[in-house]
This record gives structure tokens, C-alpha cells and sequence, in this order.
């Protein structure tokens, strides 16, 4: 009986834990379908009499919401392979060279990490400037870049440091060289970490606002998904209707890739337990 009440107050803290942290996108959605004067109305409404589903094909037919996902999955993906270009081989040397200096050198990445975007905004912003990058979505991945590689670097640098170094040295026995045992063996191994780390460097380049309206300009065909919807804002009156509607249309292929890649993204998590 003890264990059925346990197993009961389980449950209810799971259900109670959902509902708090889905109730926010519900409501988003609620958002986009209900009437004006619903949004208004008190007590609030958590389903609308009328639903207005056609907000969704509206603002498909008059924002070029289409345009903004692809810049914004263009500059994600970029900066996800720049990214993780780098950190695979920086994880991988500060897990496996013994240096003098390194575990500083770990723990200075990891300080970049905290640097705000708002504190880097001003010199990346001259730098792309002289080379003439303001505008493009070069200027994006790479702003983004400098963002993911500390937190992907040290990602990965913990990791490799659960893959046993026997793995390597037996390659290398086998006539691998140091950089064939890291793509032939380690990386293989290493897949579930990869995947994990590469979906968080895609929700932080996905999530970015600061970069994308300091670097991109007013033209709307270089615009990410986040920026255009800022620009949806009226001087008098605004739609929250079309916004959420935005907005839903921005965080469903977050939440698509989260159901796709959920297996790699808990086996990333807990992989370093089981080995």
C-alpha cells in the first residue's frame, strides 16, 4: 500500500511538473486563435468560442514567415557546423594532451561562455563591418559561433574524458594514426554526445535576437525569424494574435527536432554514467 501511494504521489508531481512547464506554449497558442476582444476578457478564456484558425494562413500569405524560418535555419545550421567543427578537435585535445596550462585554458573557455552577447556586440560589429559582412548571414553564423564554441567545447572536453583511452591506443596498435582512431573510433563512440551537443548549439543559435538585429539590415530578405517578428509590433495598435501565431510558427521545429532527437539527447546525457 506504501508503495502504491508513492508511486501515486509520483505521477501527480510528474503531471503537475508538465502542466507548469507546457501550460506556456499552450497558452501561446491559445493566443494565436482566439479573438481580440478573448485576449482581453476577464476571467481569461483557455479555449476560445471561435476559434480563428485562419491567423495561421494569414500570416503565411502576408509576412514572409517562410523567408525568416529559412535565414534563421541557414544561420543556425552554419553556426552548429562551424562550431562543432572547432569543438570536436579543442574537446578533444584538452580531454586527451596533458599540457601545462590546460586546465586553465578549460576554464577560460568556460568563462567566454558567461560573457553576455550584449558585451561582445560592439567589436563584432567593427570587425564585420571592415570586412564587409553587415547585412549577410556570414556575420550571423559567425557571431553565433562565438557563443556555442565554449559551451560545445566544454561539452564535448567532458565527454571524451568518459571514453576510455584503450580505444585509441588498440588503433593505433591496429596502424591508426592519432587523428584516424578520433574519426574512426572515438567520434563513432561518441555519437550520442555529438548529437546532444549539436541540438543545444541549434537552440542557442536559434533563440539569438541580439546578433541578428545588430548585424542584419532593414531589408526584410536577410531577416531571421525572431527579428521579423520584433518588426510585427504596431506604432498604435498591435495584432498579438499574428505575433503568436509567429511565434508558434518559430517553436514548432524546436520542439519537432526535441521529439526526433530525444533519444540522443538523453543517451548524450547519461552516457558518461554508463561508461
Amino acid at each position: 500500500m506504501k508503495l502504491r501511494s508513492s508511486r501515486i504521489a509520483l505521477y501527480l508531481g510528474v503531471a503537475a511538473t508538465c502542466a507548469v512547464l507546457l501550460f506556456p506554449i499552450y497558452w501561446l497558442f491559445v493566443t494565436a486563435i482566439s479573438p481580440p476582444a478573448d485576449l482581453r476578457s476577464l476571467p481569461p478564456r483557455f479555449w476560445p468560442d471561435v476559434p480563428q484558425w485562419q491567423v495561421f494562413s494569414r500570416i503565411a500569405e502576408e509576412r514572409p514567415m517562410l523567408l525568416w524560418l529559412t535565414n534563421s535555419t541557414l544561420a543556425a545550421l552554419g553556426s552548429v557546423a562551424l562550431s562543432m567543427t572547432v569543438s570536436v578537435f579543442a574537446g578533444y585535445a584538452l580531454s586527451r594532451f596533458r599540457v601545462r596550462g590546460g586546465q586553465s585554458l578549460g576554464l577560460f573557455i568556460l568563462t567566454a561562455k558567461m560573457l553576455p552577447a550584449t558585451l561582445l556586440v560592439i567589436p563584432l560589429f567593427g570587425i564585420f563591418r571592415s570586412v564587409g559582412l553587415i547585412g549577410s548571414l556570414w556575420s550571423v553564423v559567425l557571431a553565433h559561433a562565438t557563443l556555442i564554441v565554449p559551451f560545445t567545447t566544454w561539452m564535448l572536453k567532458g565527454y571524451f574524458d568518459t571514453i576510455p583511452r584503450e580505444l585509441e591506443q588498440a588503433a593505433m596498435v591496429d596502424g591508426c594514426s592519432p587523428l584516424g582512431a578520433l574519426f574512426r573510433v572515438i567520434l563513432p563512440v561518441a555519437t550520442p554526445g555529438l548529437a546532444a551537443t549539436a541540438l543545444y548549439g541549434f537552440v542557442l543559435s536559434w533563440s539569438d535576437y541580439a546578433y541578428a538585429r545588430t548585424f542584419l539590415t532593414n531589408a526584410q530578405q536577410s531577416w531571421t525569424a525572431n527579428l521579423g517578428i520584433t518588426t510585427m509590433k504596431g506604432e498604435y495598435v498591435t495584432d498579438w494574435n499574428e505575433i503568436s501565431a509567429a511565434a508558434v510558427f518559430v517553436a514548432l521545429p524546436i520542439l519537432v527536432i526535441y521529439l526526433f532527437l530525444e533519444r540522443y539527447l538523453v543517451g548524450g546525457l547519461t552516457a558518461g554514467a554508463e561508461k
